[in-house]
């Protein structure tokens, strides 16, 4: 087998692997009157020896996870946080939780905190 041919077989590998793997769940909302879609995604971090020391392993998650959030002509990816309670995204900027399944908090954070009112699709 020659050695582009091994490439190409890697790579689509690597796909697979990524595809099958990534997505744990997906959901629909209504922000602000746009939809909004989160996506969570699964992180590439070992479990093992983790899972006692973490403070919100509520649905599962576990650092290195986290959403991909399609809002308005937005497609965000927000890392989860290793706070305490229900897991919570975010990049500093903009800012994800679902406490109270039907409404979630969505922040954006420019100088000072926007909320945006979200309810289910």
């Amino acid at each position: 087998m020659n050695c582009a041919v091994r490439s190409l077989l890697v790579v689509g590998l690597l796909l697979l692997i990524n595809l099958v793997g990534a997505t744990t769940a997906m959901a629909s909302w209504r922000c602000e009157g746009d939809l909004l879609t989160v996506e969570r995604i699964s992180g590439a971090v070992d479990p093992r020896g983790l899972v006692q020391e973490l403070p919100n392993q509520l649905d599962g998650t576990l650092p290195g996870d986290g959403i991909l959030l399609r809002w308005r002509e937005l497609t965000l990816q927000l890392p989860r946080t290793n706070n305490a309670g229900t897991p919570s995204y975010t990049d500093g900027r903009w800012w994800w939780r679902e406490e109270d399944p039907q409404h979630p908090e969505f922040f954006e954070r420019r100088g000072e905190i926007t909320r945006y009112s979200c309810e289910p699709a």
